[in-house]
């Protein structure tokens, strides 16, 4: 369950970063290394960039329970986080959520049995002039989210 010698090479990198006596403030780059490795962050993983990072493993813990973006069980392949703030509930996020729920037949924190896809509910993602707004696997925004639009994504992504 140990972290590949590529991920090793990218935490390295995050590290070089930083002063050398330092090395902890790496903790969010490492563990979306690990988190991209390994689809989420078990003990395990964590415990194992504490390790690389010098780090007391509840330091790591801390992190990655503070920022919605680590998944610390299991996710879909796909996952969804919509923004729900007020900004973008008043321009149509919540209507939007309601739609990806009623289309995956899930609720936020839940995977859709054939574990494609796992609906999360987002903090501010500094768009609200372009919501509703997706993120997909922390990685790329799609914005103006009609339910026309929504729907054409999770097509593309099947």
């Amino acid at each position: 369950m140990s972290l590949s010698a590529e991920s090793l090479k990218k935490i390295d990198r995050e590290v070089a970063k930083y002063p050398a006596d330092q090395k902890q403030s790496a903790v969010m780059g490492a563990l979306i290394v690990a988190q991209d490795e390994k689809g989420w962050l078990s003990n395990e993983t964590m415990d194992e960039v504490a390790g690389v990072l010098g780090m007391a493993p509840v330091a790591v813990y801390e992190v990655a329970t503070f920022y919605g973006m680590y998944n610390l069980k299991p996710t879909g392949k796909h996952k969804l986080t919509i923004c729900t703030c007020l900004p973008c509930g008043l321009q149509g996020s919540l209507a939007a959520a309601d739609h990806l729920k009623a289309k995956l037949g899930i609720e936020f924190g839940e995977t859709t049995p054939d574990g494609r896809f796992t609906l999360k509910e987002g903090e501010c993602m500094g768009a609200c002039a372009m919501a509703p707004v997706v993120l997909v696997n922390n990685k790329k925004m799609h914005d103006y989210m009609s339910n026309d639009k929504l729907d054409a994504l999770l097509q593309e992504l099947k």
